[in-house]
């Protein structure tokens, strides 16, 4: 008989509540639910933020929520969902940045948050009532964990960085427009 404890209650709830969440805002982005604007509209607010091209931006941000979040929820090849997730807030992380830490002045608190809760579960684990645990956690080795994080950490640093460079080129290409004036 197998007995499940706390930790597995917790985590369970952090996984459901946790990939919830991403699920629901990755579909905004990819069919427009929830209130969304699907990938034509989220592609053309990827591009204004700096993401280029916006529609493949809006599909990779969308496909990380969503199916990270999915992953999660159910806890299925949970290092490699929670990283991706957890990749996928890092870039909307950045977005927010320059607003600040509080989700209420349009800061990256709640994208901050989901990605370290993300991050976190892909450690830790899904626990017992998942089904990472049903199939014996194959797809739940612990050389996956550093793996998982570190490629999705390097992917995220190339394109955050590559969104950096444009902001700024684009900032002092402004700057240099208005002294000419």
């Amino acid at each position: 008989m197998t007995c499940y404890d706390r930790r597995d209650l917790g985590l369970l709830l952090l996984r459901l509540g946790t990939g919830g969440v991403l699920a629901a805002h990755g579909t905004q982005k990819l069919f427009g639910w929830f209130g969304g604007h699907g990938l034509e509209g989220t592609g053309r607010f990827m591009e204004s933020v700096g993401y280029l091209p916006g529609k493949l931006s809006a599909m990779a941000a969308g496909l990380a929520e969503t199916g990270g979040g999915t992953l999660l929820a159910l806890g299925l090849a949970t290092p490699a969902a929670g990283a991706a997730a957890a990749g996928g807030m890092a870039g909307a992380a950045a977005v927010h940045v320059p607003n600040g830490f509080f989700a209420q002045e349009g800061g990256y608190e709640h994208a901050a948050f989901l990605g370290l809760t993300a991050a976190g579960l892909a450690v830790t684990g899904p626990g017992r009532l998942s089904v990472d645990h049903a199939l014996g956690h194959v797809l739940d080795r612990g050389w996956m964990v550093p793996a998982a994080l570190g490629a999705t950490a390097a992917v995220t640093a190339v394109v955050v960085g590559a969104r950096n460079r444009r902001l700024r080129r684009k900032a002092q290409g402004e700057q240099e427009t208005l002294f000419e004036e």
